[in-house]
């Protein structure tokens, strides 16, 4: 089920990347739009690579992809709701999502050094 959820979420992102990436390449707000479509292309392989770990380390690799699909969702969706709907998700959710995205990251460094059976 994590495997699946990493896939839909990286397969969505991926697109939402594109998207944006061409929007920024014609709209007026290409700044918002570029940032918020980097944010999505850059993880989606992430999340994609997490789903292909393999069954023995979907467990580990969850926690990392969850703090991204929120972080995601939260920078790049601010982001496009400035953009599009002028106004913010919410206070604070860019950068909110900003420290998802890091955490994320920061939670990859515990598997380099788990052992091999220990969820991974």
């Amino acid at each position: 089920m994590a495997a699946r959820l990493l896939l839909l979420f990286a397969a969505l992102f991926g697109a939402a990347g594109v998207a944006g990436a061409a929007y920024a390449a014609h709209g007026a707000e290409a700044r918002l739009a570029a940032t918020a479509a980097a944010i999505a292309l850059v993880h989606a392989p992430a999340l994609l690579a997490l789903a292909l770990a393999g069954p023995g380390r979907i467990r580990a690799a969850a926690l990392p992809g969850l703090f991204w699909i929120g972080g995601v969702l939260l920078f790049s969706g601010d982001l496009a709701a400035r953009l599009f709907l002028e106004t913010r998700l919410f206070p604070n959710a860019a950068p909110a999502g900003g420290v998802l995205l890091m955490l994320g990251w920061l939670s990859l460094a515990p598997l380099a050094v788990l052992p091999a059976g220990k969820g991974r």
